[in-house]
């Protein structure tokens, strides 16, 4: 059965994920979005706001998910983020099994996966792109950041696989330092080649 060439886009913080999974979209691609699946999953309603009132009661206010106070609750018990990935990342699976079923007669999809690596979802792709530029640019990205400090990033960088294993394991790699209209380039003769070797997917 024909099904969708499953394009994984990945990257660590500041490298410009949000900017390329833009471009696809620019160019007509469904693209899902992991994070934006655990906020809807965290929005009052949402399917994953049962389970964490359970692990972290303080973080759940009128029926949804705060992440802040769910950061500060992680940093008070570092254990706590293993439960609570335990309880969402289900949730957030099926989520993307929906979002696949919905878009079976297309050619290409991206699943934006933040940690596409250090979540074990490498096997739910059929190839990789990684979105990388220099430490410095990405530094400075970061820092420029609302409410984002050296402390903070640092920590985030501390979960994240290095850039450089991120690229050694790509199959293709972006360099966003050069700018959008460079990656604009590189997005659509990117998505040519899929098309062309993967028809019949």
């Amino acid at each position: 059965m024909n099904r969708p060439w499953r394009l994984g886009l990945t990257g660590s913080i500041g490298m410009g994920k949000s900017t390329t999974a833009g471009l696809f979209r620019e160019e007509g691609v469904p693209v899902w979005d992991a994070d934006a699946s655990v906020h809807e999953l965290y929005a009052k309603g949402g399917g994953a706001v049962a389970a964490i009132a359970g692990l972290a009661p303080d973080a759940v206010i009128d029926g949804e998910v705060r992440r802040e106070r769910l950061r500060d609750a992680i940093a008070a018990d570092p254990a706590l983020l293993d439960r609570i990935e335990a309880a969402v990342h289900p949730l957030v699976a099926a989520d993307r099994l929906g979002f696949l079923a919905g878009h079976q007669d297309e050619p290409v999809v991206v699943l934006d996966i933040p940690l596409l690596f250090e979540g074990g979802s490498a096997d739910v792709v059929d190839e990789i792109l990684v979105v990388s530029a220099p430490a410095e640019v990405q530094r400075a990205r970061v820092l420029a950041r609302p409410g984002m400090d050296i402390a903070s990033f640092e920590r985030i960088l501390a979960r994240q696989l290095p850039d450089a294993e991120k690229r050694a394991r790509a199959t293709y790699v972006i360099d966003t330092s050069r700018g959008v209209e460079a990656a604009r380039a590189d997005v659509a003769a990117l998505l040519d080649r899929i098309r062309k070797e993967h028809r019949h997917a």
